[in-house]
């Protein structure tokens, strides 16, 4: 029995049909809230038997502080795909990110008994990098610094590779993946959708960022898990894009010009105002100096280890985007 953590999200429905695809048996967590019926309904987006995957889905509920939940999702369950967590960049939010993120997979993993579980994939993300190598690109030996300043949601991230480490020196065969930006289909009020709606609104950063497709994701972790390639992380990304140009696939898919580039002498003062008037105005504090120096920014970020690993060959982002955005507007247009 295979267990998927956020099997809900962008990414853990998708690994859950790429191994139902395998004929694997899968059990996947949910909490009160999930809508099990949006993950059905996308599961159209990526195979021509959506019912029939969907209806081998052990579905389980899970309280990442309830012992005897997490004991329950764990019963004769051999492997395990983390995939659980809260992506947020708000301040706001930082206590949920603690107790989603990296309290969470504490529990999860003090749960674990080696001896039974034999493989565990963390899902952990590119936030976490600092530094670059000798051709000015992070990558996996990219370690995080500690003195920088980040993010919540990075450094519950990283705390959270910290507890994979641990439970990996203590005899848990472990691996973890650092995907870029996930562009997917479904989940729409949160990842690809949230982004598509955002980048639609006519304005747009001067930065770039790592995009990955979710069908990338997916399948690399599969293999990664078949192969047992243990005790190593891998950076998952297609390519380095800048903001502007995906914003303006998308308007023009929508007919719409192209996006404004916010000028960063603007963005340079939006921390000031953010510290100044964040408590009155709380949309402000999204406006911190860490936010901005990330969308100002031009990411460089290698893929090769991945690709050298399992000769794997990534699809091209704008593809990825055409497909997605495809899905979005069909979405959208089906429930207007």
């Amino acid at each position: 029995m295979i267990l998927i953590t956020g099997a809900t999200g962008i990414l853990g429905r998708v690994i859950t049909l790429e191994l139902l695809k395998k004929g694997k048996k899968v059990r996947a967590t949910k909490r009160k809230t999930s809508n099990l019926e949006d993950v059905r309904k996308s599961y159209q987006f990526y195979t021509d038997q959506p019912d029939f995957y969907f209806d081998q889905i052990e579905w389980v509920y899970i309280d990442f502080e309830d012992q005897d939940s997490l004991e329950t999702a764990l019963k004769d369950v051999d492997e395990v795909y983390h995939c659980s967590a809260k992506v947020s960049f708000n301040p706001k939010e930082e206590k949920s990110l603690y107790k989603n993120n990296s309290e969470a997979t504490e529990k999860l993993l003090f749960s674990i008994d080696p001896s039974k579980v034999k493989k565990f994939l963390f899902v952990s993300s590119i936030a976490v990098l600092d530094g670059l190598n000798d051709a000015g690109e992070m990558d996996e030996n990219s370690d995080f610094n500690s003195k920088l300043d980040h993010s919540n949601y990075a450094i519950t991230k990283y705390l959270s590779e910290m507890e994979v480490w641990r439970a990996s020196a203590e005899g848990l065969n472990t691996v973890i993946i650092n995907p870029g930006l996930i562009i997917g289909s479904g989940n729409w009020n949160h990842s690809s959708g949230k982004l598509f709606k955002e980048m639609s609104n006519g304005f747009t950063f001067p930065g770039s960022t790592a995009y990955v497709d979710v069908r990338d994701v997916a399948k690399i972790a599969v293999e990664l898990m078949e192969r047992s390639v243990f005790g190593q992380r891998f950076v998952l990304t297609s390519e380095v894009v800048k903001y502007k140009h995906i914003a303006d696939k998308v308007r023009k898919y929508f007919g719409k010009k192209p996006a404004t580039m916010i000028s960063n002498s603007i963005l340079d003062v939006l921390p000031f105002f953010s510290s100044i008037f964040g408590w009155f105005i709380p949309i402000l504090k999204l406006g911190n100096k860490t936010n901005v120096e990330t969308i100002k920014s031009d990411s460089k970020v290698s893929n090769q280890k991945v690709r050298e690993t399992l000769n794997y060959e990534f699809i091209p982002i704008d593809e990825s985007v055409d497909f997605h955005l495809k899905n979005y507007a069909q979405s959208i247009s089906k429930s207007n």
